[in-house]
């Protein structure tokens, strides 16, 4: 491909420059793809060196300690204790005796049991006292999962832990030999409320993300290699076993499921509408938002109080009601079909299919998505636009701008430098927008090419919503729903970090400050 300088690009036609611009991203993406594990590449080599020096600093540390060091390397703390640094050293030596409690009374049984998640299900057994088969309960597949992990977790942490014990009979030895005076407990108590307050404050809630964020992930995970569902929910009925890349298989395969078409078409097609509803109900609503707010902030215009209070009258109506209202609008029997039907106006014959054609049903749900979006957007957009500098408007009327040159020169740029942000977080919401579609279709109308998937596939399922179908039913296949979770959260994070690293608000800030 040809690369232009600067000058000759400036000399080209503006179909000429969207052209080169456009193929110059697709040429890039091999480079880009290429880079990426390039870039994967020097991150694990970088851990790899990094592993090492930790490893010959502990060796170094080991041999060039005194007694009280090496003692310090299996009891965690000493170190501390011997040199007058009393707080430190209890709350190391407390951490490593809970770690060894736990390990030997509770941990290691979690651990142990963690490869095979439960060696006994349950079991009918006969009670000769009453006469009957009495049901009697033995290993917990989720309970076994769910504290292996979290038990992996808590070994992470004690290594992490002994790691800062060896590190600070490190610094203890640097200072004892060079003459220094080391912190007592009153300092590091004075130093957790002053310097190191940061820490303090963020200790608990560092925490909570660990327990309640990153560990139900860490289990998700886990699910999805698993066979986890309502046949087989580790406890009353049966227990769940390891099944490895086996649900990953049967997501991307390209067998018929049930007789109809494969998972891995169901998932792509839903997966495409899943990205055409969540740019189109991001954009409409961005502009047709930024519209109306631009038509009410207009000199001359009357009661803008009124058509602001009006508009936020959608917002203030729980979604919960009013999206089941427009739902029972828009059936075959509602409101919309009998205004216009031979009873009413008389425009049509027969009912409009909005909820029983699927393109009707995706048109619809787009349309009353704007209803429900546009409120946001205008309150959103009114506060920018008025901060927008008025000079800018008459230098241009005085150039001979008109008010479409002034839009793109103006007002648009710097509404998505301003917004940019709120674009791909409202864009990423929508994809998972669970609302709307569940509670205007259901995800109808029934798509009977995808009858053999798991769940019942509509045309207006988002991936949102076929995930919560996967996990409730008599099937549950909890396990699939994982994998299913997994690639959301793959699509998201990528669509995320490309608009991320292209948002005017990252790579032009000095632009507008």
């Amino acid at each position: 491909m040809k690369q232009y300088s600067d000058l000759e690009f400036l000399r080209l036609s503006k179909w000429q420059r969207f052209c080169y611009k456009f193929l110059a991203f697709f040429a890039a993406i091999p480079r880009a793809i290429a880079n990426f594990f390039i870039n994967i590449g020097k991150g694990i080599k970088k851990c790899c060196l990094r592993v090492a020096a930790e490893f010959r600093d502990i060796g170094q540390t080991f041999v060039n300690g005194d007694w009280k060091t090496k003692v310090s390397f299996l009891v965690m703390g000493f170190g501390n204790l011997t040199h007058g640094q009393i707080l430190r050293g209890v709350m190391f030596l407390l951490f490593e005796a809970v770690f060894i409690f736990y390990m030997i009374f509770t941990g290691g049984y979690w651990l142990s049991m963690l490869p095979s998640l439960g060696k006994q299900g349950p079991t009918n057994d006969y009670d000769a006292i009453y006469d009957s088969y009495t049901t009697h309960y033995h290993d917990n597949s989720f309970k076994i999962l769910l504290y292996g992990v979290l038990t992996i977790f808590f070994i992470v942490a004690f290594i992490y832990t002994w790691r800062m014990n060896v590190k600070q009979c490190k610094i203890i030895d640097q200072i004892t030999k060079k003459g220094g005076k080391l912190k007592g407990s009153r300092d590091d108590l004075r130093s957790l409320v002053d310097e190191s307050f940061y820490k303090t404050l963020l200790a608990l809630p560092l925490t909570g993300i660990l327990v309640f964020t990153v560990l139900p992930i860490v289990f998700m995970i886990l699910v999805a290699f698993t066979n986890y569902d309502g046949a087989h929910n580790g406890f009353s009925n049966n227990l769940f076993t390891w099944v490895g890349l086996d649900n990953f298989n049967t997501l991307f395969s390209w067998q018929s499921a049930g007789g109809g078409q494969s998972y891995s078409a169901t998932f792509g097609e839903i997966l495409t509408w899943t990205l055409i509803w969540a740019f189109l109900a991001t954009f409409t609503n961005y502009f047709l938002g930024m519209f109306v707010a631009m038509m009410i902030n207009k000199k001359g215009i009357r009661l803008k109080k009124m058509w602001r209070t009006i508009l936020v009258l959608t917002v203030a109506i729980p979604q919960f009601i009013s999206l089941l209202y427009v739902s029972k609008m828009f059936a075959r029997n509602g409101l919309i079909n009998l205004a216009l039907g031979p009873q009413g106006l008389g425009w049509i014959s027969q009912p409009l299919p909005f909820w029983e054609d699927p393109t009707w049903a995706r048109v619809t749900v787009i349309l009353v998505n704007v209803w429900i979006g546009i409120p946001y957007l205008m309150l959103i957009t009114t506060g920018i636009l008025m901060n927008i500098p008025a000079d800018l408007y008459e230098s241009a009327k005085i150039d001979g701008a008109n008010a479409w040159q002034q839009y793109r020169k103006i007002t648009l740029p710097y509404m998505l430098f301003i917004t940019g942000p709120y674009l791909l977080t409202s864009f990423t919401g929508n994809m998972n927008n669970f609302n709307v579609i569940y509670l205007l279709t259901g995800g109808a109308p029934t798509n009977p090419a995808a009858s053999g998937a798991a769940g019942s596939v509509g045309y207006t399922d988002l991936l949102i919503t076929w995930l919560f179908k996967i996990t409730t039913g008599a099937e549950s296949q909890y396990y699939l729903a994982s994998v299913v979770g997994i690639m959301v959260f793959v699509v998201v994070a990528v669509i995320s970090l490309v608009v991320y690293n292209v948002l005017p608000s990252i790579k032009n800030e000095e632009d507008y400050q």
